[in-house]
């Protein structure tokens, strides 16, 4: 066996056991590129291995996806199929668990009208909202890894031969991932640990104010009241331990979805839905985005915006030092998965309720006064750099460095 194929091998362990955690007698559900196939058989075997009941595989392809942008007529991207939100809720009401193989063409849907990308979006999320909210309340196991494909290689790499290009991804990636131990799953053992060090820290601090500045941001940022920073893995409804993100390098919470002013410019180019959405940056007033600026993207961007009232808010706050494995790697990623776990990120839309104490127990109607911001969308923007400077500020008006020149400052 070449060493590449012991590494995917132990990717494919890894998001087993780390990732979705499949314990004997649950369904896993696997949506997957079909360029992947070959990670996806060795998930497969594991994952049976592991007592898996049954495996299912939900394949797609870039091609006919661009395909169906391009030809489709414009309803069907206002529909979504009823079966498939049904067998979705069902996994998920069942127990089952979730692992999504990525492999990101950065600029895929590039020239498409991005009216066509907005609708769609929308409408998958309002049918998929109960599905959705399983995954957001970690009431069920759900992970998502990477794998390179050319064209993600290409834009990583675009110097290269594409060869040299392809080998350069894969090993970043298996670095990244710890796939490059000796046992990957006990790395993110360690991992997990170091990352819950700072979680606690936090949770101590109980900081009511957050302080961002650097060039472009002069950003004020209020957590809510009861607000729980979690970081690493997360243990789902049943109490099994799994990690949502391979890779990650992020401690996070919630902000208030009325109490953000000021604004932040973003400092890695965002990849949404297949379009790239560069230098730009948002403004923010009582909670709400009341400007923005983008070089590139900006219709992109504005359509995101205008998904619904909550896309104009934030639902995520989320700390990663720059001294971090991605982000001294030196390369954009041109991925959300890996760009935001090089940098301090912030989302705009729905929060994970169970960063609020007992968030996930109430209805949306009482998240939403709380300041548990909603919406049909989820979106990771990246606003970190060797330049971001971050303050915590107490009830009492105490004022502590949480992050200076990009680093922990604690």
């Amino acid at each position: 066996m070449s060493q590449f194929e012991k590494s995917l091998e132990k990717y494919a362990e890894l998001a087993v056991k780390s990732g979705v955690n499949i314990v004997p007698g649950q369904t896993l559900q696997i949506n997957a590129p079909i360029g992947a196939a070959e990670f996806v058989r060795k998930v497969v075997k594991f994952a049976y291995e592991a007592g898996a009941k049954n495996v299912n595989i939900d394949w797609n392809d870039d091609v006919i996806t661009r395909t169906k942008y391009e030809l489709a007529p414009d309803e069907v991207f206002e529909e979504f199929p009823g079966w498939k939100v049904t067998a979705m809720e069902e996994l998920a009401e069942n127990g089952g668990a979730v692992l999504s193989v990525i492999s990101p063409n950065p600029e895929l849907l590039k020239g498409i009208d991005p009216k066509r990308i907005a609708n769609f979006n929308k409408t998958a999320s309002k049918a998929l909202h109960n599905y959705r909210e399983y995954m957001m309340a970690d009431r069920i196991r759900w992970s998502i890894v990477a794998i390179p494909c050319v064209e993600w290689a290409e834009k990583v790499y675009p110097n290269e031969p594409i060869d040299k290009a392809m080998d350069l991804l894969w090993d970043s990636v298996f670095k990244i991932c710890r796939v490059d131990n000796e046992n990957p799953v006990e790395a993110w053992v360690k991992h997990n640990d170091f990352l819950q060090e700072k979680v606690v820290q936090l949770n101590d601090k109980r900081y009511k104010t957050l302080h961002y500045t650097a060039p472009g941001t002069d950003l004020k940022l209020d957590l809510v009241d009861n607000h729980v920073w979690k970081g690493g893995g997360a243990n789902s409804e049943d109490g099994k331990w799994f990690n949502p993100n391979i890779p990650t390098e992020e401690v996070f919470s919630m902000p208030h979805s009325h109490g953000v002013n000021g604004t932040v410019q973003a400092t890695l180019p965002l990849n949404y839905g297949g379009n790239l959405i560069e230098n730009f940056s948002l403004t923010f007033k009582d909670g709400k985005v009341v400007d923005f600026t983008a070089e590139k993207g900006y219709e992109t961007l504005q359509h995101l915006l205008d998904t619904d009232e909550g896309a104009r808010r934030l639902g995520e706050v989320a700390l990663v030092p720059h001294d971090s494995p991605i982000s001294n790697t030196g390369l954009i990623f041109f991925n959300t998965l890996y760009d935001e776990n090089a940098s301090c990120h912030l989302a705009l839309g729905k929060a994970y309720p169970n960063n609020m104490k007992d968030g996930e127990k109430l209805p949306s109607e009482e998240q939403e006064k709380l300041g548990i911001n909603q919406s049909l969308t989820h979106v990771d923007f990246m606003i970190g750099s060797a330049e971001l400077n971050i303050d915590g500020i107490k009830e009492d008006g105490t004022v502590e460095p949480i992050m200076r020149n990009g680093n922990w400052a604690f």
